[in-house]
C-alpha cells in the first residue's frame, strides 16, 4: 500500500544586502575584524573602534561629547585630524561628511551592524581617495531583531532597535535610535568657571533598507536620516548636525569560476550649525565669536566593478567617482553686542578613478596587488565677507580651479608556514584630497583661530609592512611592523599669538593663537602593532593588543619650525588588555583596560596632553535565551584624561565614570 510522504523540507530563502563577498587579496594586508559580539557591548560605533590600538579619534573624546568637526578617525595614530585620514564605508557607501570629511557616528547604532573590517595601510586598488591610512568597512545587519534599552548617570537614556522582516520576496531592514544625555562638564576642578557648562546631547537616527532578488541579481535600496543637537561645554556654544542619505546597489555574486558584477549609486546631504565663543581669562563669562548658522553640503557618487575567478586567480576591475559641493554661512566679528561681519565660503571637489585588482592563491601562498589612476579637481572656490549692517563687501576671493592625477598601488603576499603560522609582507601607496572645510572655512575654538587655505594639495602616503601570525584552536598571536610616510600632510601651523591683529583673520585675543592649514613637508612613522587572544580553561577568554607608532614631522620650507616634532594628537603608545569570564550559565563578567601615552594638542608640541588609562567593566545576566540585563561602567576608576589644552593651560577632560543599566533583546 503506498504511503504518503510529507513534502520535503525546503531551506528558507535568505535574502541579504547586495554586497560583494570579501576580496581574497585583502588577507595579504594588515587587517582585523570587530565582530557583532564585540559591538554588542558598545553604545557607539566609534567607542567600539577606539578599543583597537592604533585607531585614533581626533581628540580622545567619543561622540558622546565630541563636536561634529572633531569626529575624524585615523588609523595607526601617525597623524589624526578633524577631517580624518581613513575612508569609512557602509556596504561600500562613504560615511565621511561631504563638506568636512568627519564621520557623525550617531547616524549609526552598533546594533545595526553585523561586523566591521579594518584594513590598515593605504587602501589603493578598490578603495580609492580618502583611504590614506586605511579603510573601515562596516557591514549592516541582514537578519534578526535587536533592541537595547539603557539608562544611566548624567541623565543618559538610550533606545536602539533593529529589525528585519519579509514582504513577499522583499526583505525589509529597519533601524532607529534615540540617545539623550544631560552631559558632563569637560573642564573640571579649580580651573572651572561659570562659563563651563554641560556637554549635553540629543541624537536620533533611522534607516530603512529593502533587499530584493531579481533572478540571479540582488538589489538593495537604502534610506537614512540622522539629527543631533549638542552642547560644547561652554555657555553659548552649541552645534546641530543633520543629514539624509540614499543608495541603490545591484550585485550579481561571482560564481566559483565565473563572472560577477556590482553597480552602486549614492547621494548624501548634510548640514551643520556650530556656534563658538571666546572665554574670559577667569572663565566667568563667554562672548560670541562665530555663528556658523548653515553649512549645506551634498556628496554623490557611483562605482562599478567586474569580478571573476578562474582556478586559483581572482580578479577585479572597476571605476568610481565622487563629487562634493557645499558652503559655510556664518556671522563673525562680534562687537558692541552684535556680529558685524557675514561670511560665505565654499566650493566643489571631485575625484574619479579606474583600478585593477588581482590575487593568486594555492595551499601555501597568497599573492595580491592593485593599481589605480585617479583624477581630482577643486573648483568654484569662493570666500565673500560683507558688513552685516550695510551689506557692503569687505573681502571677495575667488580661488583658482585646480586639478591633478595620482597613481597609487599596493602589493602583498602571505605565506602559510604550517601549524597555523603565517608570514606576510606588503607595500602600498594612497592619497587624500583636501576637504571643502580645509580649503575654504576658517574656524575658531575658544580663543584660537585657524585660517583656511584654498591652495592645499592632496596628501600622499607610501608604506611597507611585514607581519607574522600564529593561530590555534583557542588562541591567536600576531605582530606587524610598518614604516609609513605622508608627503604634503595638511596640518594646522601656528603663525602667531594674541593679543594681535592679523591680515584676513582679524583680531586674536590674549591666550589665543593664529594657525593656518598648510601642506607641511612630510610625516614619517615607524611602528609595531601586536595582538593576542586566548582562553584560560573553558570559562575565561583573555585578549591584549599594543600599538607603538613613532611619527615625526619634516616641516620643509612651509613649516621649518615643526621639523623633528610629533604631529598633533598622535600618541606613541597605546594598548588594551581585557578578559571575559563566564561565571555561570546566566552570568558573564567582562573588563577592558585601555591605556594611551601622552600626545600633544598643538603642532609646536607646547601643549601636552598627559598619558592616561580607562577601565571599562560590564556584567551580563541572561534572563532567557533572547533577553539579558546588563550593568556597565565606562571609566570605572573615574580617571581624568585630557582631550584639549588651551594656551593658558586649561584642560578639557574625557567623560568621568559613566554607569548605565540596560536590557537587551536579540531574536534570530
Amino acid at each position: 500500500m503506498p504511503v504518503d510522504l510529507p513534502p520535503p523540507a525546503l531551506a528558507p530563502v535568505v535574502v541579504t544586502a547586495a554586497r560583494f563577498p570579501p576580496r581574497l587579496g585583502d588577507s595579504a594586508f594588515s587587517g582585523l575584524r570587530i565582530s557583532e559580539a564585540d559591538l554588542a557591548s558598545a553604545t557607539r560605533v566609534d567607542e567600539a573602534l577606539s578599543r583597537t590600538p592604533g585607531v585614533s579619534l581626533f581628540r580622545r573624546a567619543s561622540s558622546l561629547a565630541a563636536n561634529p568637526t572633531t569626529q575624524g578617525i585615523s588609523l595607526r595614530a601617525m597623524a589624526p585630524s578633524g577631517a580624518g585620514r581613513t575612508l569609512v564605508l557602509l556596504d561600500g557607501v562613504p560615511l565621511n561628511d561631504p563638506f568636512g570629511g568627519w564621520v557623525i557616528w550617531s547616524q549609526l547604532a552598533p546594533e545595526a551592524l553585523s561586523g566591521i573590517d579594518i584594513i590598515r595601510g593605504a587602501g589603493a586598488g578598490p578603495y580609492g581617495a580618502g583611504a590614506l591610512t586605511g579603510v573601515i568597512a562596516l557591514r549592516e545587519r541582514d537578519t534578526g531583531t535587536a533592541v537595547d534599552l539603557a539608562t544611566g548617570r548624567f541623565g543618559s537614556n538610550r533606545v536602539s532597535a533593529v529589525g528585519t522582516g519579509r514582504v513577499g520576496r522583499v526583505q525589509v531592514f529597519a533601524s532607529g535610535a534615540l540617545d539623550r544625555s544631560d552631559g558632563y562638564r569637560p573642564v573640571r576642578g579649580p580651573a572651572r568657571g561659570a562659563a563651563d557648562r554641560l556637554a549635553d546631547l540629543d541624537a536620533r537616527s533611522a534607516a530603512l533598507r529593502l533587499d530584493a532578488p531579481l533572478g540571479e541579481t540582488k538589489l538593495s535600496v537604502r534610506l537614512g536620516h540622522f539629527y543631533e543637537d549638542r552642547g560644547a561645554g561652554l555657555a553659548g556654544a552649541r552645534s546641530r548636525a543633520s543629514g539624509d542619505s540614499f543608495s541603490a546597489t545591484l550585485v550579481q555574486d561571482p560564481a566559483p569560476t565565473g563572472l560577477g558584477w556590482r553597480l552602486q549609486a549614492w547621494r548624501r546631504e548634510s548640514d551643520l550649525a556650530n556656534s563658538s565663543v571666546s572665554v574670559s581669562a577667569n572663565r566667568a563669562m563667554t562672548t560670541p565669536a562665530n555663528d556658523q548658522y548653515a553649512t549645506p553640503a551634498t556628496g554623490q557618487g557611483v562605482n562599478a566593478a567586474l569580478r571573476w575567478a578562474a582556478d586559483a586567480f581572482e580578479g577585479e576591475i572597476g571605476l568610481d567617482a565622487r563629487q562634493a559641493e557645499g558652503e559655510v554661512n556664518e556671522r563673525f566679528r562680534y562687537l558692541n553686542g552684535a556680529f558685524t561681519r557675514v561670511r560665505r565660503a565654499g566650493g566643489e571637489t571631485a575625484v574619479a578613478g579606474l583600478y585593477a585588482e588581482g590575487s593568486w592563491t594555492n595551499d601555501r601562498w597568497l599573492l595580491a596587488g592593485g593599481l589605480r589612476l585617479d583624477r581630482w579637481t577643486s573648483s568654484g572656490g569662493l570666500r565673500i565677507e560683507s558688513d552685516a549692517a550695510s551689506g557692503a563687501v569687505v573681502l571677495s576671493e575667488r580661488s583658482a580651479d585646480r586639478d591633478g592625477q595620482v597613481i597609487s598601488a599596493r602589493m602583498g603576499f602571505l605565506r602559510h608556514l604550517g601549524e597555523g603560522r603565517a608570514l606576510r609582507f606588503a607595500g602600498y601607496s594612497g592619497f587624500r584630497p583636501p576637504t571643502l572645510n580645509e580649503l575654504h572655512r576658517p574656524f575658531r575654538v575658544g580663543n584660537d583661530l585657524t585660517e583656511a587655505n584654498p591652495a592645499l594639495q592632496p596628501e600622499r602616503l607610501f608604506g611597507v609592512e611585514a607581519g607574522v601570525s600564529r593561530q590555534e584552536q583557542w588562541s591567536l598571536l600576531e605582530a606587524t611592523a610598518f614604516w609609513n610616510r605622508i608627503e604634503d600632510p595638511i596640518a594646522n601651523v601656528t603663525l602667531g599669538a594674541g593679543p594681535a591683529t592679523f591680515p584676513r583673520a582679524g583680531f586674536v585675543p590674549a591666550g589665543g593663537v593664529l594657525r593656518e592649514r598648510r601642506n607641511t613637508g612630510a610625516i614619517s612613522a615607524i611602528g609595531l602593532e601586536a595582538r593576542a587572544t586566548g582562553k584560560l580553561g573553558e570559562a575565561i577568554a583573555v585578549r591584549a593588543a599594543l600599538s607603538i607608532t613613532d611619527a615625526r614631522v619634516a616641516g620643509g620650507a612651509a613649516a621649518p619650525q615643526l621639523t623633528g616634532k610629533r604631529p598633533a594628537q598622535a600618541p606613541i603608545w597605546s594598548g588594551t588588555t581585557g578578559l571575559t569570564w563566564r561565571v555561570s550559565q546566566p552570568l558573564s563578567l567582562a573588563a577592558d583596560l585601555v591605556w594611551e601615552g601622552k600626545r600633544f594638542e598643538d603642532d609646536l608640541n607646547s601643549r601636552v596632553l598627559g598619558a592616561g588609562l580607562r577601565l571599562d567593566a560590564r556584567a551580563d545576566w541572561r534572563l532567557s535565551r533572547s533577553v539579558l540585563a546588563y550593568l556597565a561602567a565606562d571609566n570605572l576608576l573615574d580617571e581624568s584624561m585630557a582631550t584639549s589644552r588651551t594656551a593658558d593651560g586649561v584642560e578639557g577632560l574625557t567623560a568621568p565614570r559613566m554607569v548605565r543599566l540596560g536590557l537587551r533583546v536579540v531574536l534570530d
